[in-house]
């Protein structure tokens, strides 16, 4: 290519060979817990500024056995494991119902971090499906009445049409029950992998795996 030539902004990307630097990620820095870790690595990320750090890109299996992916907002993370909420009918939703295996990934691009997540995912209680449903701003509570989520739409206008007709529904009401379709997943792991960036792709990977009996494994894996 001559030098005076325009690069290819494909090609760029393409090729482009970014060093991810010399952040260390050794066994001695992690908790004794994949929980207790993920939670320091969430704040940290808040803090250092990630755009949406609790955005995860959640694998399923539909009932047909085809593989689908969508990112999702993470609600709750505790020892029994990640919180997240969605239409039951949705695509993801029936094929959680008919396999609850799932894979999510935690990409947080600007640190050169990731967090892998292994496990079932299984409905949550009402209880928590009725308080994190009550807490949602009003728009938005709405919204999940007036979305059939994952079926075909004609138009966007058709379905402003439907938002405003469940205005009208709940125009008289100070509270907005939840859909009994809508609802909240909890992903109990099985793996979890923290995955550090280093340069010359030498990446640091520290994996979580569950011990029978209880408890959890460390292991270091090659990148």
């Amino acid at each position: 290519m001559s030098h005076d030539a325009v690069p290819d902004p494909l090609v760029d990307a393409l090729h482009r060979h970014t060093d991810y630097g010399s952040e260390e990620l050794e066994e001695s820095d992690v908790a004794d817990d994949p929980i207790a870790q993920f939670t320091a690595w969430l704040a940290e990320a808040a803090d250092r500024g990630v755009y949406e750090p609790n955005a995860m890109v959640l694998s399923t299996i539909d009932p047909d056995g085809a593989p689908s992916i969508r990112t999702v907002l993470l609600r709750g993370v505790d020892e029994r494991g990640f919180e997240f909420y969605t239409d039951y009918t949705s695509r993801k939703g029936r094929a959680l119902l008919a396999n609850p295996a799932v894979a999510v990934v935690f990409p947080w691009y600007t640190l050169h971090r990731q967090v892998i997540v292994f496990g079932e995912a299984n409905p949550v209680e009402r209880k928590a499906s009725d308080d994190y449903f009550a807490h949602r701003p009003r728009g938005a509570q709405i919204a999940a009445w007036a979305s059939d989520q994952s079926q075909p739409i004609a138009s966007r206008e058709a379905l402003e049409r439907k938002v405003h007709d469940a205005e009208e529904r709940f125009v008289d009401a100070d509270v907005v029950p939840r859909p009994e379709r809508w609802g909240g997943f909890r992903i109990a792991p099985h793996r979890v992998e923290f995955w550090q960036g280093r340069t010359s792709r030498l990446h640091d990977r520290l994996v979580f795996r569950a011990a029978v009996g209880g408890g959890w494994e460390l292991e270091r894996i090659q990148p």
